[in-house]
């Protein structure tokens, strides 16, 4: 009998040059959301809401991404099961945590993602660019552009 091998949960921390309301409507909000991360988006923020999402690849292909929330404390925490249809990530398999607190004129942003139970390289890589995608879209920029 095989056990899951879960990961080390990969951490990232940034600063971003906009409220904890702001950011935290990223993370939220269809609209928003869907400006960095996804390209499709069904999200009901309270505790067992579905987070559901459509993400694209730099070929086109879609994958869906099912979750659901576990806690959502604005503009401070939310928190997200996540997985893929299909992957070695299923749904519910991991979860990702969103803490912001207010630095300075912006926001401290923490970024947990654990439980991993494989393709913990691959995300790791991805969250720095979809991160990176955040900053960009918080200030208003496009993160599509080259």
């Amino acid at each position: 009998m095989s056990e899951a091998v879960t990961t080390e949960p990969i951490v990232k921390e940034l600063h971003i040059d906009a409220s904890p309301e702001t950011v935290f409507a990223f993370f939220t909000e269809p609209d928003k959301l869907t400006r960095w991360l996804a390209v499709e988006a069904t999200l009901d923020p309270r505790p067992g809401g579905v987070c559901h999402q459509t993400h694209q690849d730099h070929a086109g292909t879609r994958y869906e991404m099912r979750g659901e929330f576990v806690e959502v404390v604005p503009p401070s925490r939310v928190v997200f099961t996540w997985g893929f249809a299909g992957s070695a990530v299923p749904p519910g398999a991991s979860t990702v945590e969103v803490t912001l607190r207010p630095d300075g004129d912006g926001t401290h942003l923490t970024f947990v993602h654990r439980d991993l139970p494989a393709e913990r390289e691959d995300h790791d890589k991805g969250w720095d660019e979809v991160l990176g995608r955040l900053v960009t879209a918080v200030a208003g920029g496009d993160p599509d552009a080259s």
